[in-house]
């Protein structure tokens, strides 16, 4: 009985501080993509100095859509107006990882030295993997990209943009919502009735096989990170590894199979396959590194 009253209060209380969190995120973000538009992202990465480039297209990947999916409308706006490359796989790659939601939602549940170990090196990464598919020439592996631009219409300056940021963060919130309430479901129930040696059998921080596992059953899985993050936390409580639930959050939220489906529409399959590894092998080293660094 004790259990099922630590069960009910913990869910309560969980899942009114991450909505709370959602809404107040996705109503800011909603606000900086109202002043960022893509000619302007274009603008920004076409640097003279190439290296400043992958830094900004790395650097506004972290501030723009909150997953995978909502990422390649504007990687197609992007290439479609002769962006460069290398910079514009590094938004790709960086946008759905680098978000505010996830880095938030990593700090509550995992503190500030896990996050910061996670931000510092997907940065990296994202930095990486633009450059050298560039310097690959992948880039031939682009279809012919054509995205018909909507005319501005005035009826949109007529809305204040508070409303406007308020009407994108509801609209953001209602389709997530289910799924925030099951990770948060699933995170109570472990938290409170799976026993502790169980998760350390199957799981624990002591068997390096878990982080390569879990790095490829997000995938299929397409674990957003309002599912993850709270039922990671509780696996990590009670004993999993923390390197297994970041190969698992970034194999879920960087390469998922909706994302892979609609990049197969911009992209040959050679280099949809190397986007695929390439997100792979960062999940895999991200987990080892923090997994060795703790």
């Amino acid at each position: 009985m004790d259990n099922f009253i630590s069960f009910i209060q913990q869910f309560i209380i969980l899942f009114l501080e991450l909505t709370l969190l959602f809404i107040v995120i996705s109503f800011v973000v909603s606000l900086i993509q109202q002043k960022v538009t893509e000619e302007q992202i274009k603008n920004i990465l076409h640097r003279p100095n190439k290296w400043s480039g992958y830094l900004y297209g790395t650097g506004l990947g972290a501030l723009t859509p909150f997953c995978s999916c909502s990422t390649i409308p504007i990687l197609a706006g992007l290439l479609s107006s002769k962006a460069p490359f290398g910079p514009s796989m590094s938004f790709l790659v960086a946008s759905p990882l680098l978000n505010p939601m996830i880095i938030i939602l990593l700090w509550s549940f995992l503190g500030w030295k896990i996050t910061l170990y996670y931000f510092v090196i997907v940065w990296i990464f994202a930095m990486v993997l633009g450059f050298v598919w560039e310097k690959l020439g992948f880039w031939a592996f682009v279809k012919d990209v054509r995205v018909r631009r909507k005319e501005s219409t005035e009826s949109k300056t007529s809305v204040s943009i508070w409303r406007l940021a308020l009407q994108d963060a509801w609209s953001f919130f209602v389709p997530v919502f289910p799924f925030l309430v099951l990770g948060v479901f699933i995170g109570a129930f472990i938290y409170n009735f799976v026993p502790e040696t169980f998760i350390i059998q199957i799981a624990g921080s002591d068997k390096p096989w878990t982080i390569p596992v879990a790095s490829v059953i997000g995938i299929p899985m397409y674990i957003r990170a309002e599912v993850m993050l709270p039922i990671g936390d509780a696996l990590i409580n009670k004993g999993m590894g923390v390197g297994a639930v970041i190969a698992l959050l970034i194999g879920g939220a960087g390469a998922s199979l909706p994302e892979v489906v609609l990049l197969s529409k911009l992209f040959k399959r050679k280099l949809v396959m190397a986007f695929m590894l390439s997100v792979l092998f960062v999940a895999i080293l991200t987990g080892f590194i923090i997994q060795l660094m703790l």
